[in-house]
């Protein structure tokens, strides 16, 4: 139950006080060195990153770092938005980190990945595609109950895969990246097995437990934080009949308490660097280019994101809307 309340919660905030991080808005701007100047701005956010990311069980670290900033790059883009391009690119970084997660729930263009040979034959391994590729259109609840499980078992097989990158020092689902890539990769999942080493030590395997919760709960339904999760980057249309990339949920002040800002996701892709206790503002500022109101329903949002999958941010959205 705590993993439910307050813990998922919690694992929310650790991820968009990261993110405010990375887009440099949760340090003062106007500064650049920190610690009685001894320690640069860059070197401090790296810093807050890494260990900040800690105690996981899977972390945001490696999503943040590498394929984040390239998502606000890349949306919508469909060279970039493939699960085979994503796993097999050369590139240190990710085209589009988000093509991890909403692969579980959405359409994206582009053949599968990742790939691996086994005795000479290549065999393609998905977990999200396989679970996608099983949801039935009208049956919100099936759905549901088949992205719930694709997703947490997947993110049951990145805490193992933690453990292979820990022990061999390359993240064998990216074959082509550089080297800074898979030490990178090393370097961080090492520290993060001895801190998870630690904490069984000290608190016994159900600390783990709790920590795989808290960091997948917020993800699935029926948690509210999940209806802005599984629809900020959807196919709605405009009153206009234009195709909207990006979108927010409004379901009151609590809920933007509860994940922290985080429902503020089109205000946050038009000004990425604006810190998340701002971004509320945006609307009360500019309301002519935003949704009005604040009732949105949240498992109303859910049961339609169920029922019928969207491409991913607009990616053919003349044919999901013909």
């Amino acid at each position: 139950l705590l993993a439910v309340f307050p813990g998922s919660m919690f694992s929310l905030w650790t991820l968009q006080i990261l993110h405010d991080c990375l887009h440099g808005s949760l340090l003062n701007k106007r500064q650049q060195k920190f610690i009685f100047g001894t320690v640069k701005r860059r070197t401090l956010q790296d810093a807050i990153l890494f260990w900040g990311s800690m105690p996981s069980v899977f972390g945001y670290y490696l999503y943040l770092k590498y394929g984040h900033l390239t998502h606000h790059k890349s949306l919508g883009d469909p060279k970039a938005a493939s699960l085979e391009k994503l796993f097999d690119s050369s590139s240190k970084e990710f085209e589009d980190g988000d093509v991890l997660f909403v692969a579980h729930r959405m359409k994206l263009k582009g053949k599968v990945g990742p790939k691996f040979q086994v005795g000479g034959r290549e065999i393609t391994m998905s977990i999200s595609k396989t679970g996608f590729n099983n949801w039935r259109e009208d049956k919100p609840f099936w759905n549901a109950v088949v992205f719930a499980t694709s997703f947490m078992y997947e993110r049951f097989m990145l805490m193992i895969n933690d453990v292979v990158v820990a022990i061999t020092g390359r993240n064998y689902f990216f074959p082509n990246k550089p080297i800074e890539f898979h030490q990178e990769c090393a370097k961080y999942c090492r520290c993060a097995v001895m801190v998870r080493g630690l904490l069984w030590k000290m608190a016994g395997w159900k600390s783990l437990l709790f920590l795989y919760l808290s960091e997948t709960l917020w993800s699935i339904p029926p948690h509210p934080a999940c209806a802005m999760f599984v629809t900020n980057h959807g196919s709605n249309v405009d009153d206009g009949g234009g195709c909207i990339p990006s979108s927010s949920t409004y379901a009151g002040r609590w809920y933007s308490l509860f994940t922290l800002g985080t429902n503020y996701h089109c205000e946050h892709h038009d000004f990425p660097t604006i810190p998340l206790h701002r971004l509320g503002e945006l609307r009360k500022i500019a309301p002519e280019f935003y949704k009005k109101g604040s009732n949105d329903n949240v498992f109303r949002i859910m049961k339609k994101a169920f029922s019928k999958p969207e491409f991913y941010a607009c990616m053919d959205a003349g044919i999901q809307h013909m």
